[in-house]
């Protein structure tokens, strides 16, 4: 694939402000993979050096419990990154995994990828601040959601957060994402079939 051709330059040309020179200078610090359904890309006791852009399929950010039961954090479909930011920030093993979902192709970025485009373009390291500063307040609403949120409520969010996973991903997925059992979904789908 051309770069010019891929999400990732679209992304980053169109909402950060990146020229060509900036993509060419920024060469070394990503490379485009194709990574197989059901492949880690970061394991818990690793350190994360990349950030993983979503070209095309789908990834999963979670944790597993002492019994082995994952606990899902984030999917990342097309154009969303995932990563371990504690871990690439402060050089700490991971306690996440992130694992393909689907079969994709995924950009693997570099953590010097962001301090060198900054220094390329101011506009790029303005985004950067933009993007960690919705990436907090996303992290904010979602803990909320876990404490404060009825089932029904987080499944809604689900759905406005992630429109085209529905059919993506399996209900235990889901049920995982939204902190409770897979019955507990069944049922609040059930209420919203009956409400309509």
């Amino acid at each position: 694939m051309e770069l010019k051709d891929s999400n990732f330059y679209r992304y980053y040309t169109e909402k950060a402000g990146l020229s060509d020179a900036d993509f060419e200078a920024l060469k070394p610090y990503f490379s485009f993979k194709t990574v197989p359904h059901n492949t880690y890309l970061l394991r818990a006791g690793e350190h994360c050096s990349h950030a993983f852009f979503v070209e095309s399929g789908l990834l999963q950010s979670f944790s597993l419990d002492e019994k082995g039961g994952e606990h899902i954090l984030q999917f990342a479909p097309e154009n969303w990154i995932a990563s371990d930011r504690a871990s690439h920030y402060f050089n700490q093993p991971s306690d996440f995994y992130i694992k393909a979902i689907e079969h994709s192709e995924v950009v693997y970025i570099h953590v010097d990828f962001m301090e060198k485009g900054t220094s390329l373009n101011t506009n790029f390291g303005c985004f950067i601040e933009h993007s960690l500063q919705r990436n907090i307040y996303i992290q904010q609403r979602r803990i909320n959601s876990l404490l404060a949120m009825t089932a029904k409520e987080r499944y809604l969010s689900f759905m406005e957060t992630y429109p085209g996973l529905l059919l993506r991903v399996p209900q235990w997925m889901i049920a995982s994402y939204l902190g409770i059992t897979p019955e507990s979904l069944s049922r609040v789908r059930r209420e919203l079939l009956n409400e309509r």
